[in-house]
């Protein structure tokens, strides 16, 4: 299988990037994104040539580390899928294959197709955690949580934090993100006297590197764990409870 590739090449942060073009000949349809370009970079080394540098860690769609855009799409073109997990037999149709770092003004290019997704990490810092009590663990029944907010937190919980839902957002907004971890935080008891300071915390974490929600829901289509729109909901919620109170 001939597979022919523009990759986006960029020796540094400051450095201007380019395309280039490659041809992987023994490519097949079982092969995930991230084979692939192990494969590209296989041949590049055997040429002598400075291997594509991206990220990846547990390439099973749970650390989030693996994002690019391919043909201008977030990880690629089956929706709520990471990168790791997209695979050839996907792409049927395409001549070429675009492969790109996922663009947005708060994720800036380190290298190829590594960016620099630390501002989502100063979100946390702002407000993603709760302040506990550290000593003896408690009892499992010292503080109950219903069943019905115990699921749906955890459907909040899972975003992996990989930035689809900033590069498919044409203003750069990270709502969906920010909204994920507001929205499972207050759903838990643990933490509740802090609930308004993280909301005014987070959002002002979120203003200062990011842009304003489209409410277009493109996040939802790319965001590889499911996150449902009602996050950015959840996150105003928050905000104008905060404002009250």
């Amino acid at each position: 299988m001939r597979v022919e590739l523009e990759i986006w090449r960029q020796d540094g942060p400051n450095q201007p990037g380019r395309f280039e073009r490659h041809v992987v000949t023994d490519a097949t349809k079982e092969m995930s994104l991230l084979e692939l370009l192990d494969r590209l970079n296989d041949q590049l080394v055997q040429e002598g040539q400075e291997p594509i540098a991206f990220e990846s860690d547990c390439r099973e769609g749970v650390c989030g580390a693996c994002g690019v855009t391919v043909n201008d799409i977030p990880h690629g073109p089956v929706p709520n899928t990471p990168s790791c997990r997209q695979h050839l037999r996907a792409f049927t149709g395409i001549g070429t294959l675009r492969i790109a770092p996922l663009r947005s003004g708060a994720f800036p290019v380190l290298r190829d197709l590594v960016v620099d997704r630390s501002a989502l990490d100063r979100i946390i810092r702002a407000g993603g955690h709760v302040d506990v009590l550290a000593g003896t663990a408690p009892d499992a029944d010292a503080m109950l949580v219903g069943h019905d907010d115990a699921e749906l937190a955890l459907d909040f919980a899972a975003c992996i934090g990989c930035g689809a839902c900033v590069a498919a957002c044409p203003n750069g907004a990270a709502h969906l993100f920010a909204g994920a971890k507001l929205a499972h935080l207050a759903l838990l008891p643990h933490g509740s006297m802090e609930r308004s300071r993280r909301a005014k915390e987070v959002t002002r974490a979120v203003e200062e590197d990011f842009g304003p929600c489209s409410s277009y829901g493109e996040c939802v289509q790319v965001c590889p764990a499911g996150i449902p729109l009602t996050a950015v909901a959840a996150m105003q919620r928050e905000v104008y409870r905060a404002a009250l109170g």
